[in-house]
């Protein structure tokens, strides 16, 4: 198989796929409250209850209706809350708040200016070539107490030599502070943490087809590095 790098990836017809986040919005049958298992307006509204101002970014937002929607809730907080959305496509809705920030970028390559409160990926991940890697640079981005929640399938990891490879990465997140819920497919972290990745990126299939989403997704492949001992590498 041959494995795209992330600039090809980026040009992939399944990463440009506008059925799966495009659409998505705040709260109701699709939407961001039920599929994080959060309202993030609500999680925002608590921690203004406990501090001055609060951060959110969301990761692969689409199209940011979720986003607007909750700039409008918070209408009036203006001052106090900061809302970032980062996509690939840049393909964001023009009726955006004063309080909403839009990016357009791939996450591989960005770097926040600053610590955030919460961190939301919804369902962004399938799409992503490293998806180990960007799930240790958000949770190193939050803030001492705050909240990364995003949707992983343990089905789209692969290794050279492991079988069953999405166990091990389950285990290794649980292990370095993450929860991992299998039902719901979601990686949660409750505060800022160094998550080392004992595992060497490849590169990505996007001809993996659809995972538990419907929808087709990428799979990620990874090598044993130098953090990793051999042993027990065909589990």
């Amino acid at each position: 198989m041959e494995l795209k790098t992330d600039r090809e990836l980026a040009a992939s017809p399944v990463v440009a796929n506008c059925r799966m986040n495009r659409e998505r919005r705040l709260t109701g049958g699709n939407s961001y409250s039920r599929d994080l298992g959060i309202n993030p307006v609500d999680f925002v509204l608590t921690r203004l209850d406990e501090q001055a101002t609060v951060r959110w970014l969301d990761l692969c937002c689409g199209r940011g209706k979720a986003l607007i929607e909750a700039a409008e809730q918070l209408a009036g907080r203006q001052d106090r809350v900061e809302i970032v959305g980062l996509d690939l496509a840049g393909l964001f809705d023009s009726s955006a708040e004063g309080n909403v920030r839009f990016v357009e970028g791939a996450i591989e390559g960005w770097q926040p200016a600053h610590e955030f409160d919460l961190i939301t990926c919804v369902h962004g991940l399938h799409y992503v070539g490293d998806k180990l890697g960007t799930i240790a640079r958000a949770v190193a981005w939050l803030t001492s107490d705050g909240l990364f929640v995003g949707h992983l399938d343990l089905a789209n990891l692969r290794h050279k030599s492991i079988r069953s490879f999405g166990r091990r990465v389950a285990r290794h997140l649980r292990d370095s502070g993450l929860d991992y819920d299998t039902r719901r497919r979601l990686v949660r972290c409750s505060s800022r943490r160094e998550v080392e990745v004992p595992w060497q990126y490849l590169g990505a299939d996007d001809a993996a087809g659809p995972n538990f989403t419907g929808q087709p997704a990428v799979n990620s492949w990874y090598a044993d590095s130098g953090l990793m001992r051999s042993e027990g590498a065909t589990e």
